[in-house]
């Protein structure tokens, strides 16, 4: 039996189609393996999945829990306390990484007033008032990430997990189709999501360029099959869109020489 070790971090986007999409109380898509079932019988992926608030808290955690955060019980699932501060991506023995740039595209942090430490807020509307209060007066808002400032924080992303393993690193890119998106003049409109994606889809290829990382293309794949038809909302994909986007990573890490067909291990 061929196993390959995957550390995803990331969140529902790399989760749905990697791990498995659950709607209501069903499993519509079952994962990557059922992509490697019938392309390389014999083989199986490992995921070890963790999500992600941003590329500069990822950059600046070091897998301790601030104690101002830790006595608290905040109800931050699946943000969880102790993924958020995790440096197991650091760590891990594993033969691929695999991220994604949707959390640099649409998450807001805080950074605590004193110790200076970035924190994601999940949520927080819903927090006990007392908590609400503690977060207003000890965490300042940290504003949307632009394109070259997410991936200056990538490519030193990239940079350290090469300094420990040669594993491939695909980075996913997101889907520019917007459902009900219909903007035809953009004269004083601030920040279009739609558009605000498409620059960080740019910059990605860049970062491939200097980095020689692989990008997921999701927004390739999507246009090509009908976004529209595929996705559940601007960035959430029903069962066939997932099922697409985890056979383009077994075809790129097929490509990479990660994954070898039975006839050829035999």
């Amino acid at each position: 039996m061929g196993r390959l070790t995957i550390f995803a971090k990331g969140n529902l986007d790399l989760r749905d189609s990697l791990h498995s999409l659950k709607i209501g109380d069903t499993v519509t898509w079952n994962g990557v393996n059922e992509i490697l079932r019938s392309r390389f019988p014999g083989t199986l992926v490992r995921l070890r999945h963790e999500v992600w608030t941003r590329s500069d808290a990822l950059l600046e955690a070091d897998g301790a829990v601030p104690t101002a955060i830790a006595k608290r019980d905040l109800p931050l699932s699946p943000y969880t306390i102790e993924a958020q501060f995790s440096s197991a991506l650091f760590d891990a023995d594993c033969d691929a990484v695999i991220l994604s740039i949707l959390p640099d595209l649409t998450t807001s942090l805080v950074r605590h007033r004193r110790d200076g430490y970035l924190f994601y807020p999940y949520n927080w509307a819903t927090w006990p008032p007392a908590e609400i209060e503690w977060l207003r007066r000890d965490f300042r808002p940290v504003g949307l990430l632009e394109v070259e400032t997410s991936m200056s924080y990538l490519e030193r992303i990239v940079a350290r997990l090469r300094g420990r393993s040669p594993a491939p690193i695909l980075i996913y890119n997101v889907s520019s189709v917007v459902p009900g998106d219909s903007v035809h003049c953009y004269a004083g409109l601030d920040d279009v999501f739609s558009s605000r994606i498409r620059r960080f889809n740019l910059g990605l290829i860049e970062l491939s360029r200097r980095t020689g990382i692989s990008i997921v293309d999701v927004d390739t794949l999507l246009a090509r099959a009908g976004a529209d038809r595929l996705k559940l909302d601007p960035v959430h994909l029903n069962a066939e869109g997932c099922r697409l986007v985890a056979a383009e990573v077994v075809r790129v890490l097929e490509d990479l020489g990660c994954l070898t067909p039975a006839e050829a291990r035999s």
